[in-house]
């Protein structure tokens, strides 16, 4: 379980280090140059993310709740919509007319679908942690900077971002079942 939480408080703090300590983030960039100082960043981000696998797969098997199995059809319909929302961030979608930040907000819905299916220990931290780092990261956001405006959005746009939503949805329960999570009821 060490490692599970050694890598979720690496994770939290390569994100947040940006927004905490403007600063210091300033300062390596200047010593070291922009493009090594994001290199250090991307490569703790990326120790965080094999600590946090290793240690979830590692933890052992506590439970504190038993889900109801309602929660698969729930956790599905969220996770279909948190993967909407990543998508949005980053592409064109009339989405970010409502929510300043849809990745972070794909990224709070994820852990609560994972939380309504996960009644173990290291589930509760994992996805309780990462809902807790994106709410923390939102409000960090959106206390820095005005939100910026909201372009066009061509038409099909959405249409085009959710069906491509609904192709990565099938690849990430297709990618869970051959890790041996059946993400469907029965």
């Amino acid at each position: 379980m060490a490692l599970l939480v050694i890598g979720i408080a690496l994770w939290i703090a390569a994100h947040l280090f940006k927004r905490v300590a403007p600063g210091a983030r300033g300062d390596l960039a200047a010593r070291l140059g922009a493009g090594p100082a994001r290199g250090i960043f991307a490569a703790l981000i990326g120790l965080s993310l094999v600590l946090i696998v290793i240690g979830f797969r590692a933890a052992p098997y506590v439970a504190v709740y038993t889900p109801p199995g309602w929660t698969v059809h729930l956790n599905n319909l969220l996770m279909l919509i948190a993967v909407f929302l990543f998508g949005a961030a980053n592409a064109p979608s009339r989405v970010k007319t409502v929510l300043r930040n849809p990745m972070l907000t794909g990224v709070l819905l994820w852990a609560i679908a994972h939380i309504l299916v996960n009644g173990d220990l290291a589930g509760l931290i994992l996805f309780g942690a990462m809902g807790l780092w994106a709410i923390a990261s939102m409000a960090l956001i959106d206390t820095a900077a005005p939100r910026a405006p909201v372009g066009p959005v061509p038409p099909m746009a959405d249409l085009r971002l959710a069906l491509i939503s609904l192709v990565v949805f099938a690849a990430i329960a297709g990618i869970h079942a051959w890790l041996g999570r059946w993400p469907f009821p029965g």
